[in-house]
């Protein structure tokens, strides 16, 4: 039971980055800006949101955008938090393991492919709604 709750070393960590199969970074700040741009500036921007203002809304949709970004923002501050801390390529998956543990890690990446079916469902419901009309 206390190999489930066992970290990964930070040193074990950046080791398996080096060499032939290590993972290269190759997106720069730029690339990853547009990235994240094209994210946002997707479905839920032009689609949803419209919906949303003209069936369920009224002036708090702005706020709750506003509430939304300052979320995001603080989200990116932890984020840029735990890559200086842990200097490899990875996402969540790999901060949990290096923090928390194996079994928490294992629940987070499955959590994260979770999210990605659910905002993956989102965006083809958000695009396909006008044209089912």
């Amino acid at each position: 039971m206390k190999e489930i709750f066992k970290t990964k070393p930070i040193s074990s960590l950046i080791a398996e980055t080096q060499g032939k199969q290590g993972l290269k970074k190759v997106l720069g700040p730029v690339d990853l800006t547009l990235l994240g741009i094209g994210a946002v500036v997707g479905t839920g921007i032009f689609v949803l949101t419209g919906v949303a203002a003209a069936n369920y809304s009224g002036p708090a949709l702005v706020l709750s955008f506003i509430l939304s970004g300052v979320t995001c923002m603080l989200a990116a501050l932890c984020y840029a938090e735990f890559a200086s801390i842990v200097p490899v390529a990875g996402s969540a998956y790999t901060y949990g393991y290096a923090s928390l543990g194996e079994i928490w890690a294992w629940i987070i990446g499955w959590d994260l492919v979770l999210e990605y079916m659910v905002a993956n469902s989102a965006v083809a419901i958000g695009s396909a709604g006008p044209a089912m009309r």
